[in-house]
């Protein structure tokens, strides 16, 4: 059990005895060499036994040809029909508002915004590349990875401020109205990484709804969370698409998804969802890309996964495995930081990460900390664009991956190290 007091409470005598004996813990666990890795959201190896079936679901009768299509040839750029039924359901829109890609929705996300500033997109009067700045809006704390593509492409990251309801539309609304150079909005709107919030209703209505400078304007709608509930209680999210329309914003919304974290990560299936529109747009240019995607895993997934019964069924027991993990994560940083007013943290329904603040300016110390005692944690930062968390407070936890016990010692570590940190910050800002 932790310290359950109020760090800003104690003199200074105190604080440095509180930090002697959080020193020494710390020293046991530097003499351990332990290697524990919990920088990314991968699922464990349990997780991916789930859909072990899937690599002999397929018999040679199963390819023959469906629907005019041959799955062992080339075509069908877009996805087999089988394929784009069961996304229309899981993402409920339309089956021609549907474009099946390979196995990566960041893949697919890097290439849409690739083409974009080539020839940009449905509607746009040149390639966004052809403009003197492209910005995209970036609500913080978001996805590394989101970053990085804009980062690499060039394009300028404009720091939204992330609520407990989504983006702060009252910014949003204001910068996207005053400049057209913003032609973009990353959202994970569903159990969000790393806060782990979904976007509430009128959020949803007022991105779709929103006046913008740019005609061209696009939310980047990554909904990779969207059937990874961890208990019963699901949180609803309201449709951005049909948002979009009653708005009269049709070809706003790119949405995107796959079966990563359902599958197998390294061969699930990614898919776009969009207005006919911007999909008839995007086929002319994905028709020279490629000659067509891997059919075959597209109809392994439909054959494995089937309906939205199985699929929800399927992910009832990837809860079964990860929300012990979950709980064990929140009740660590419960037992050993609650009461402390050095820490904060957030609680999931969902998705694949729990995000803890520390005090301004500790955070950055407490991942080098970890990382010096074998506890590898996403690179501080890593959660705001260019890698810079402006209050060095943000970092996000994963705890999928590792087993239970080696969970168990990674939070310890890690909440060792929060300590630690905190009374050096409450000591440099105090009498002496």
């Amino acid at each position: 059990m932790g310290y359950q007091m109020d760090y800003f409470q104690l003199n200074r005598m105190e604080l440095n005895e509180l930090y002697d004996n959080l020193k020494g813990k710390y020293d046991g666990f530097l003499n351990q060499q332990l290697r524990l890795d919990m920088s990314r959201g991968k699922p464990c190896p349990e997780q991916l036994a789930l859909s072990s079936e899937m690599l002999t679901n397929i018999a040679p009768e199963d390819l023959a040809e469906q629907d005019g299509m041959d799955y062992l040839n080339y075509g069908g750029i877009d996805g087999i029909p089988m394929a784009k039924a069961f996304f229309s359901n899981m993402l409920g829109v339309g089956m021609s508002e549907i474009m099946i890609g390979g196995n990566s929705s960041l893949n697919m996300m890097y290439d849409a915004i690739s083409r974009a500033l080539h020839f940009g997109v449905y509607g746009s009067d040149r390639p966004w590349g052809k403009l003197p700045k492209v910005k995209f809006l970036c609500p913080s704390p978001g996805y590394d990875r989101h970053f990085a593509i804009c980062e690499l492409l060039n394009i300028e990251m404009v720091v939204v401020d992330l609520t407990e309801d989504g983006p702060d539309m009252d910014r949003v609304e204001s910068l996207v109205r005053e400049d057209d150079a913003i032609k973009g909005i990353w959202c994970i709107p569903k159990y969000s990484n790393p806060d782990g919030i979904t976007y509430s209703d009128e959020t949803v209505d007022r991105l779709a709804r929103m006046d913008t400078k740019a005609e061209d304007f696009r939310i980047f709608w990554d909904d990779a969370y969207t059937v990874h509930h961890l208990t019963e209680d699901h949180e609803p999210l309201k449709n951005i698409l049909t948002a979009c329309k009653e708005a009269g914003h049709p070809d706003r919304a790119f949405i995107f998804g796959s079966t990563s974290k359902i599958t197998f990560p390294g061969a699930g299936v990614a898919v776009l969802a969009a207005s006919e529109n911007n999909l008839n747009f995007m086929r002319k240019q994905v028709a020279v890309q490629t000659i067509g995607p891997d059919k075959v895993n597209q109809l392994r997934h439909v054959l494995f996964l089937k309906d939205m019964d199985h699929l929800h069924m399927h992910m009832r027991k990837h809860a079964a495995i990860i929300k012990p993990k979950f709980d064990l994560v929140l009740n660590k940083l419960e037992a050993e930081l609650g009461g402390q007013h050095i820490a904060s943290w957030s609680k999931p329904k969902g998705g694949y990460f729990i995000s803890l603040n520390t005090l301004d300016g500790c955070a950055q110390e407490v991942v080098n900390m970890a990382a010096k005692a074998g506890v590898t944690l996403t690179k501080a930062g890593a959660t705001f664009p260019y890698g810079r968390d402006p209050r060095d407070r943000n970092i996000r936890i994963a705890p999928t991956y590792p087993s239970l016990k080696e969970l168990e010692t990674a939070i310890d570590v890690l909440c060792l190290c929060v300590q630690m940190s905190s009374v050096r910050r409450i000591l440099e800002h105090s009498p002496a």
